[in-house]
């Protein structure tokens, strides 16, 4: 049988590719991978092969296409964890769910002013009021979901999950721009920026030599 194929833009930006290349990494899901550089004639030109958003992460398995990050997880989960992306039980699963969903449409603030940067090290850099608010949110949500719910594990559930896949960028965001974690909300980030699966991704991405401009150029104080 062929084996999967996921399609990711660059592992040094691509914050929407890495969660469902981290849960299947994990996992040991065995895919193929096609890498398509972020703001380039090459992404433009092949990009409509394998998404019919026009974006990354896609996914095929034999004649199923997925193009959305979450609903690739959720297949992922169907097709080959075995239902193991979600927590058992059935009140745990639905906070889950809700934690993934806002990650998944919120945070418009912390998305546009820290965008994912793997390679980037803390300097002046700062961000307004707006993304601070989303900066204050999600470590309040981990550290109520890791207290409550983390069962004496490292993730927000115990075990690594979709949820965790969910804000492995935001680790990474938080990380590269310096945020200021405490307790429970800096031992999970440690958890996510610990795991194989992440080194992985992150070694890749510090070799790769495509530059996006918007990006990298962030070194003012906002």
């Amino acid at each position: 049988m062929n084996r999967p194929v996921l399609v990711i833009g660059n592992k040094n930006y691509s914050s929407w590719s890495l969660r469902p290349w981290l849960l299947l990494r994990h996992f040991g899901v065995d895919f193929d991978e096609v890498r398509l550089a972020l703001d380039t004639p090459e992404f433009v030109a092949e990009i409509g092969r394998h998404s019919p958003s026009g974006k990354v992460p896609a996914l095929r398995d034999g004649d199923v296409q997925v193009w959305d990050s979450l609903a690739i997880c959720e297949y992922a989960n169907e097709r080959w964890l075995g239902g193991r992306g979600w927590p058992t039980d059935p009140r745990q699963r639905a906070l889950a769910r809700a934690a993934s969903a806002e990650m998944h449409s919120g945070f418009a603030a912390l998305r546009s002013q820290l965008p994912m940067n793997s390679r980037r090290t803390p300097d002046a850099y700062h961000w307004d009021a707006a993304a601070q608010r989303d900066i204050d949110r999600i470590q309040a949500l981990w550290r109520h979901l890791r207290r409550s719910e983390g069962t004496g594990g490292a993730f927000l559930f115990g075990e690594f999950g979709i949820v965790d896949a969910m804000f492995a960028p935001v680790a990474v965001r938080f990380d590269g721009y310096g945020v200021s974690l405490e307790g429970e909300a800096r031992a999970y980030q440690q958890a996510l920026l610990a795991l194989p699966a992440m080194h992985e991704w992150r070694q890749a991405g510090a070799q790769e030599t495509e530059r996006v401009a918007a990006t990298d150029g962030l070194i003012r104080p906002f």
